[in-house]
Protein backbone atom coordinates (compact mmCIF):
# COMPACT_ATOMS: atom_id res chain seq x y z
CA UNK A 1 0.00 0.00 0.00
CA UNK A 2 0.97 3.62 -0.35
CA UNK A 3 1.44 5.58 2.84
CA UNK A 4 1.56 9.37 3.01
CA UNK A 5 2.94 10.88 6.21
CA UNK A 6 2.24 14.52 6.94
CA UNK A 7 3.84 16.71 9.59
CA UNK A 8 3.53 20.24 10.79
CA UNK A 9 6.76 22.13 9.94
CA UNK A 10 8.54 21.21 13.18
CA UNK A 11 11.11 18.39 12.98
CA UNK A 12 10.34 17.16 16.50
CA UNK A 13 6.68 16.77 15.48
CA UNK A 14 7.80 14.43 12.70
CA UNK A 15 10.40 12.23 14.43
CA UNK A 16 7.92 10.30 16.64
CA UNK A 17 6.43 8.85 13.43
CA UNK A 18 9.75 7.56 12.11
CA UNK A 19 9.71 4.09 13.74
CA UNK A 20 6.28 3.44 12.23
CA UNK A 21 7.55 4.62 8.85
CA UNK A 22 10.46 2.20 9.12
CA UNK A 23 8.11 -0.65 10.02
CA UNK A 24 5.87 0.14 7.06
CA UNK A 25 8.87 0.27 4.73
CA UNK A 26 10.22 -3.01 6.11
CA UNK A 27 6.83 -4.61 5.41
CA UNK A 28 7.15 -3.61 1.76
CA UNK A 29 4.94 -0.55 1.69
CA UNK A 30 5.76 2.68 -0.11
CA UNK A 31 6.18 5.61 2.29
CA UNK A 32 6.33 9.27 1.29
CA UNK A 33 6.61 12.17 3.74
CA UNK A 34 5.01 15.46 2.69
CA UNK A 35 6.13 18.54 4.57
CA UNK A 36 7.45 22.04 4.34
CA UNK A 37 11.21 22.51 3.89
CA UNK A 38 11.66 22.72 7.67
CA UNK A 39 11.16 18.97 8.15
CA UNK A 40 12.82 17.61 5.02
CA UNK A 41 16.34 17.36 6.54
CA UNK A 42 14.87 15.22 9.33
CA UNK A 43 13.08 13.11 6.72
CA UNK A 44 16.30 12.55 4.81
CA UNK A 45 18.23 11.79 8.01
CA UNK A 46 15.72 9.05 8.77
CA UNK A 47 16.35 7.46 5.37
CA UNK A 48 12.88 8.28 4.08
CA UNK A 49 11.64 9.86 0.88
CA UNK A 50 10.05 13.28 1.10
CA UNK A 51 8.35 15.91 -1.00
CA UNK A 52 8.51 19.62 -0.26
CA UNK A 53 5.21 21.46 0.09
CA UNK A 54 5.11 25.23 0.38
CA UNK A 55 7.71 27.58 1.83
CA UNK A 56 9.71 27.26 5.03
CA UNK A 57 7.80 28.07 8.20
CA UNK A 58 10.78 29.00 10.44
CA UNK A 59 9.24 27.96 13.75
CA UNK A 60 12.37 29.02 15.63
CA UNK A 61 11.89 32.63 14.55
CA UNK A 62 8.40 32.51 16.02
CA UNK A 63 9.62 30.96 19.27
CA UNK A 64 12.51 33.40 19.56
CA UNK A 65 9.96 36.19 19.57
CA UNK A 66 8.78 34.91 22.95
CA UNK A 67 12.30 35.26 24.36
CA UNK A 68 13.28 38.86 24.91
CA UNK A 69 15.65 41.02 26.94
CA UNK A 70 18.03 38.10 27.37
CA UNK A 71 15.47 36.08 29.32
CA UNK A 72 13.72 32.77 28.73
CA UNK A 73 9.96 32.93 28.02
CA UNK A 74 9.27 31.41 31.44
CA UNK A 75 11.17 34.29 33.07
CA UNK A 76 8.88 36.90 31.53
CA UNK A 77 5.61 34.97 31.24
CA UNK A 78 3.92 32.75 33.81
CA UNK A 79 3.24 29.09 33.21
CA UNK A 80 -0.49 29.84 33.27
CA UNK A 81 -0.16 32.41 30.47
CA UNK A 82 2.05 30.10 28.39
CA UNK A 83 -0.45 27.27 28.75
CA UNK A 84 -3.31 29.62 27.90
CA UNK A 85 -1.64 30.35 24.56
CA UNK A 86 -0.99 26.67 23.93
CA UNK A 87 -4.63 25.91 24.69
CA UNK A 88 -5.49 27.69 21.43
CA UNK A 89 -3.18 25.55 19.32
CA UNK A 90 -6.03 24.12 17.28
CA UNK A 91 -7.16 27.56 16.17
CA UNK A 92 -3.60 28.72 15.43
CA UNK A 93 -2.63 25.71 13.33
CA UNK A 94 -5.94 25.94 11.48
CA UNK A 95 -4.65 29.15 9.91
CA UNK A 96 -1.64 27.17 8.69
CA UNK A 97 -4.03 24.57 7.23
CA UNK A 98 -5.93 27.19 5.22
CA UNK A 99 -2.70 28.27 3.55
CA UNK A 100 -1.33 24.83 2.71
CA UNK A 101 -4.14 22.33 2.40
CA UNK A 102 -4.59 22.81 -1.36
CA UNK A 103 -0.90 22.14 -1.97
CA UNK A 104 -0.97 19.04 0.21
CA UNK A 105 -4.07 17.81 -1.60
CA UNK A 106 -2.42 18.27 -4.98
CA UNK A 107 0.59 16.27 -3.79
CA UNK A 108 -1.61 13.55 -2.31
CA UNK A 109 -3.74 13.13 -5.41
CA UNK A 110 -0.60 12.64 -7.47
CA UNK A 111 0.70 10.04 -5.00
CA UNK A 112 -2.58 8.17 -4.41
CA UNK A 113 -2.31 7.15 -0.75
CA UNK A 114 -4.13 4.24 0.83
CA UNK A 115 -3.15 5.42 4.30
CA UNK A 116 -2.43 8.92 5.63
CA UNK A 117 -0.59 9.36 8.94
CA UNK A 118 -0.46 12.83 10.48
CA UNK A 119 0.73 14.48 13.66
CA UNK A 120 -1.86 15.95 16.07
CA UNK A 121 -1.70 19.50 14.69
CA UNK A 122 -1.47 18.84 10.94
CA UNK A 123 -5.13 19.35 10.11
CA UNK A 124 -4.57 19.07 6.36
CA UNK A 125 -4.00 15.35 6.91
CA UNK A 126 -7.60 14.32 7.72
CA UNK A 127 -8.91 16.46 4.87
CA UNK A 128 -6.45 14.96 2.42
CA UNK A 129 -7.28 11.44 3.59
CA UNK A 130 -11.03 11.99 3.21
CA UNK A 131 -10.73 13.48 -0.27
CA UNK A 132 -8.41 10.74 -1.54
CA UNK A 133 -10.31 7.86 0.05
CA UNK A 134 -7.44 6.95 2.38
CA UNK A 135 -7.58 5.76 5.97
CA UNK A 136 -6.51 8.52 8.35
CA UNK A 137 -4.35 7.82 11.40
CA UNK A 138 -3.26 10.41 13.95
CA UNK A 139 0.09 9.79 15.69
CA UNK A 140 0.61 11.42 19.08
CA UNK A 141 4.02 12.54 20.41
CA UNK A 142 3.78 11.50 24.07
CA UNK A 143 1.89 12.95 27.04
CA UNK A 144 -0.94 14.69 25.23
CA UNK A 145 -2.77 17.60 26.87
CA UNK A 146 -3.86 19.24 23.62
CA UNK A 147 -4.86 17.09 20.64
CA UNK A 148 -8.46 16.39 21.70
CA UNK A 149 -9.17 20.06 22.33
CA UNK A 150 -7.17 21.13 19.27
CA UNK A 151 -9.27 18.91 17.01
CA UNK A 152 -12.47 20.43 18.41
CA UNK A 153 -11.12 23.93 17.82
CA UNK A 154 -10.06 23.04 14.29
CA UNK A 155 -13.50 21.63 13.54
CA UNK A 156 -14.95 25.07 14.25
CA UNK A 157 -12.19 27.07 12.56
CA UNK A 158 -12.14 24.92 9.40
CA UNK A 159 -15.86 24.23 9.03
CA UNK A 160 -16.30 26.60 6.11
CA UNK A 161 -13.22 25.32 4.31
CA UNK A 162 -14.29 21.70 4.81
CA UNK A 163 -17.70 22.64 3.41
CA UNK A 164 -16.09 23.93 0.24
CA UNK A 165 -14.44 20.53 -0.15
CA UNK A 166 -17.81 18.81 0.31
CA UNK A 167 -17.04 17.64 3.85
CA UNK A 168 -19.55 18.12 6.67
CA UNK A 169 -16.76 18.74 9.16
CA UNK A 170 -13.09 18.08 9.81
CA UNK A 171 -12.88 14.26 9.70
CA UNK A 172 -11.95 12.39 12.85
CA UNK A 173 -9.12 9.87 12.75
CA UNK A 174 -9.92 6.19 12.28
CA UNK A 175 -7.07 5.38 14.66
CA UNK A 176 -5.13 7.46 17.19
CA UNK A 177 -1.71 5.93 17.85
CA UNK A 178 -0.35 6.69 21.30
CA UNK A 179 3.30 6.01 22.23
CA UNK A 180 2.79 7.20 25.80
CA UNK A 181 2.42 4.43 28.43
CA UNK A 182 -1.24 4.45 29.51
CA UNK A 183 -0.37 5.03 33.18
CA UNK A 184 1.64 8.13 32.20
CA UNK A 185 -0.89 9.62 29.80
CA UNK A 186 -3.12 12.52 30.89
CA UNK A 187 -6.16 11.08 32.71
CA UNK A 188 -8.60 13.20 30.68
CA UNK A 189 -7.04 12.47 27.28
CA UNK A 190 -9.06 10.12 25.09
CA UNK A 191 -7.72 6.58 24.94
CA UNK A 192 -5.56 5.80 21.94
CA UNK A 193 -4.18 2.66 20.34
CA UNK A 194 -0.83 1.85 21.98
CA UNK A 195 2.35 1.79 19.92
CA UNK A 196 5.65 1.17 21.63
CA UNK A 197 8.00 4.13 21.71
CA UNK A 198 11.17 3.16 19.87
CA UNK A 199 13.82 5.78 20.70
CA UNK A 200 14.70 7.91 17.70
CA UNK A 201 16.16 11.36 18.15
CA UNK A 202 17.86 11.74 14.78
CA UNK A 203 21.20 10.51 13.53
CA UNK A 204 24.55 11.03 15.20
CA UNK A 205 27.83 9.50 16.22
CA UNK A 206 28.79 8.57 19.75
CA UNK A 207 32.17 10.11 20.60
CA UNK A 208 34.83 7.42 20.68
CA UNK A 209 36.02 8.33 24.18
CA UNK A 210 32.49 8.02 25.49
CA UNK A 211 31.90 4.63 23.90
CA UNK A 212 34.52 3.08 26.17
CA UNK A 213 34.38 5.42 29.19
CA UNK A 214 32.32 4.37 32.20
CA UNK A 215 32.02 6.13 35.55
CA UNK A 216 34.09 4.89 38.47
CA UNK A 217 32.29 2.55 40.93
CA UNK A 218 29.96 4.57 43.15
CA UNK A 219 29.78 7.50 40.71
CA UNK A 220 26.35 8.26 39.25
CA UNK A 221 26.17 9.54 35.67
CA UNK A 222 23.56 12.15 34.80
CA UNK A 223 22.69 13.42 31.32
CA UNK A 224 21.64 17.05 31.01
CA UNK A 225 19.86 17.82 27.74
CA UNK A 226 17.76 20.97 27.39
CA UNK A 227 17.27 20.77 23.63
CA UNK A 228 18.54 23.24 21.07
CA UNK A 229 15.44 25.40 21.20
CA UNK A 230 15.72 26.03 24.93
CA UNK A 231 19.31 27.20 24.56
CA UNK A 232 18.37 29.34 21.55
CA UNK A 233 15.67 31.04 23.61
CA UNK A 234 18.12 32.53 26.11
CA UNK A 235 18.52 29.24 27.94
CA UNK A 236 22.33 29.32 28.09
CA UNK A 237 22.42 30.94 31.58
CA UNK A 238 20.11 28.18 32.84
CA UNK A 239 22.42 25.50 31.47
CA UNK A 240 25.50 27.28 32.81
CA UNK A 241 24.04 27.53 36.29
CA UNK A 242 22.91 23.90 36.32
CA UNK A 243 26.31 22.61 35.27
CA UNK A 244 28.01 24.54 38.04
CA UNK A 245 25.58 23.17 40.64
CA UNK A 246 25.63 19.59 39.38
CA UNK A 247 29.38 19.64 38.89
CA UNK A 248 29.83 20.39 42.59
CA UNK A 249 27.92 17.28 43.68
CA UNK A 250 30.07 14.47 45.08
CA UNK A 251 30.15 11.20 43.15
CA UNK A 252 28.22 12.62 40.20
CA UNK A 253 29.46 12.76 36.60
CA UNK A 254 27.56 14.94 34.15
CA UNK A 255 27.21 14.57 30.39
CA UNK A 256 25.72 17.78 28.97
CA UNK A 257 24.65 18.02 25.34
CA UNK A 258 25.59 21.48 24.09
CA UNK A 259 25.92 22.54 20.48
CA UNK A 260 29.20 24.22 19.50
CA UNK A 261 27.55 27.60 18.96
CA UNK A 262 26.62 27.77 22.66
CA UNK A 263 29.92 26.58 24.15
CA UNK A 264 31.41 30.05 24.58
CA UNK A 265 28.32 31.20 26.46
CA UNK A 266 28.53 28.20 28.77
CA UNK A 267 32.13 28.99 29.66
CA UNK A 268 34.37 26.85 31.92
CA UNK A 269 32.71 23.88 33.62
CA UNK A 270 33.69 21.77 36.64
CA UNK A 271 35.96 18.81 36.03
CA UNK A 272 33.15 16.30 36.53
CA UNK A 273 31.15 17.84 33.66
CA UNK A 274 31.69 16.71 30.08
CA UNK A 275 30.28 18.80 27.25
CA UNK A 276 29.29 16.65 24.26
CA UNK A 277 27.82 17.60 20.91
CA UNK A 278 24.12 16.77 20.59
CA UNK A 279 23.81 13.08 19.72
CA UNK A 280 20.82 10.72 19.73
CA UNK A 281 19.88 10.45 23.38
CA UNK A 282 19.56 6.67 23.25
CA UNK A 283 23.33 6.47 22.70
CA UNK A 284 23.99 8.17 26.04
CA UNK A 285 21.39 6.68 28.35
CA UNK A 286 22.44 3.02 28.79
CA UNK A 287 25.21 4.01 31.22
CA UNK A 288 23.23 6.71 33.03
CA UNK A 289 21.36 6.92 36.32
CA UNK A 290 19.13 9.96 35.69
CA UNK A 291 18.22 12.55 33.07
CA UNK A 292 17.71 16.30 33.41
CA UNK A 293 15.78 17.85 30.54
CA UNK A 294 13.26 20.42 29.36
CA UNK A 295 10.23 18.17 29.04
CA UNK A 296 10.23 17.70 25.27
CA UNK A 297 8.21 14.67 24.16
CA UNK A 298 11.12 12.93 22.44
CA UNK A 299 13.45 13.35 25.41
CA UNK A 300 10.81 12.38 27.97
CA UNK A 301 9.63 9.31 26.05
CA UNK A 302 13.20 8.14 25.34
CA UNK A 303 14.19 8.54 29.00
CA UNK A 304 11.02 6.69 30.00
CA UNK A 305 11.80 3.79 27.67
CA UNK A 306 15.19 3.41 29.42
CA UNK A 307 13.59 3.40 32.86
CA UNK A 308 15.46 6.45 34.16
CA UNK A 309 14.20 8.94 36.76
CA UNK A 310 13.87 12.43 35.31
CA UNK A 311 14.25 16.01 36.52
CA UNK A 312 12.12 18.17 34.24
CA UNK A 313 12.59 21.91 33.77
CA UNK A 314 9.76 22.81 31.36
CA UNK A 315 9.82 26.04 29.36
CA UNK A 316 6.73 26.05 27.12
CA UNK A 317 4.04 24.04 25.29
CA UNK A 318 3.38 20.45 26.42
CA UNK A 319 6.65 20.32 28.35
CA UNK A 320 4.77 21.19 31.55
CA UNK A 321 2.45 18.22 31.04
CA UNK A 322 5.36 15.82 30.68
CA UNK A 323 6.89 17.13 33.90
CA UNK A 324 3.58 16.97 35.76
CA UNK A 325 2.79 13.41 34.75
CA UNK A 326 6.27 12.07 35.51
CA UNK A 327 5.99 13.62 38.96
CA UNK A 328 2.44 12.30 39.40
CA UNK A 329 3.51 8.69 38.82
CA UNK A 330 6.62 9.08 40.99
CA UNK A 331 9.17 8.70 38.19
CA UNK A 332 10.45 12.26 38.27
CA UNK A 333 10.57 15.74 39.75
CA UNK A 334 9.50 18.88 37.94
CA UNK A 335 10.45 22.50 38.67
CA UNK A 336 7.90 24.46 36.67
CA UNK A 337 8.70 28.09 37.45
CA UNK A 338 11.71 30.20 36.60
CA UNK A 339 12.64 31.06 40.19
CA UNK A 340 13.01 27.40 41.15
CA UNK A 341 14.88 26.59 37.94
CA UNK A 342 17.31 29.44 38.54
CA UNK A 343 17.84 28.66 42.22
CA UNK A 344 21.01 26.60 42.88
CA UNK A 345 19.54 25.23 46.10
CA UNK A 346 16.40 23.94 44.39
CA UNK A 347 18.42 22.30 41.63
CA UNK A 348 20.85 20.74 44.10
CA UNK A 349 18.06 19.36 46.27
CA UNK A 350 16.05 18.01 43.33
CA UNK A 351 18.99 16.15 41.81
CA UNK A 352 20.07 14.73 45.18
CA UNK A 353 16.55 13.50 45.87
CA UNK A 354 16.27 11.95 42.42
CA UNK A 355 19.51 10.03 42.86
CA UNK A 356 19.08 8.90 46.46
CA UNK A 357 15.38 8.15 46.88
CA UNK A 358 14.82 4.63 45.48
CA UNK A 359 11.15 5.27 44.78
CA UNK A 360 11.96 7.33 41.69
CA UNK A 361 14.04 4.57 40.13
CA UNK A 362 11.40 1.97 40.98
CA UNK A 363 8.60 3.98 39.39
CA UNK A 364 10.75 4.73 36.34
CA UNK A 365 11.50 1.03 35.89
CA UNK A 366 7.79 0.24 36.09
CA UNK A 367 7.21 2.69 33.24
CA UNK A 368 9.99 1.00 31.25
CA UNK A 369 8.29 -2.36 31.64
CA UNK A 370 5.01 -0.83 30.56
CA UNK A 371 6.68 0.56 27.43
CA UNK A 372 8.19 -2.81 26.59
CA UNK A 373 4.76 -4.44 26.86
CA UNK A 374 3.21 -2.11 24.25
CA UNK A 375 2.74 -3.34 20.65
CA UNK A 376 5.80 -2.77 18.46
CA UNK A 377 5.63 -0.52 15.38
CA UNK A 378 5.93 -3.72 13.31
CA UNK A 379 2.79 -5.11 14.90
CA UNK A 380 0.94 -1.81 14.50
CA UNK A 381 2.00 -1.57 10.84
CA UNK A 382 0.48 -5.00 10.20
CA UNK A 383 -2.75 -3.97 11.92
CA UNK A 384 -2.96 -0.78 9.85
CA UNK A 385 -2.47 -2.79 6.68
CA UNK A 386 -5.41 -5.01 7.62
CA UNK A 387 -7.60 -2.00 8.41
CA UNK A 388 -6.69 -0.34 5.14
CA UNK A 389 -7.42 -3.47 3.14
CA UNK A 390 -10.74 -3.85 4.92
CA UNK A 391 -11.66 -0.35 3.80
CA UNK A 392 -13.26 0.77 7.05
CA UNK A 393 -12.09 2.31 10.33
CA UNK A 394 -11.37 0.41 13.49
CA UNK A 395 -14.43 -0.37 15.64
Amino acid sequence: MRVLMMSTPVPTHFTPMVPLAWALRAAGHEVLVAGQPDVLPAVAAAGLNGVSVGAAYHIQDFLNGAARDGKRPLETTSRADIEKRIAGAGTGWSVHTRYHCESYLETARAFGPDLVVGDPLEFSAPIVAALTGALFVRHRWGVDPMSDVAHEQAQVALRAMCGRFGLAELPAPAVVLDPCPPSLQMPDTSRGTPIRHVPYNGNGTLPRWLASHRPEPGVRRVVVSLGGRTLDMNGVPLMRGMLQVFGEQPDVEVLATVDARHREGIGPVPGSVHLVDPVPLNLLLPSCDAVVHHGGAGTAMTSTSFGLPQLVLPQFADQFAHGDRLADVGAGITLDDADAQNDPGSLRQALAELLTEPGYTKAADELRREVQGMPSPTRVAADLEQLTQAGHPAP
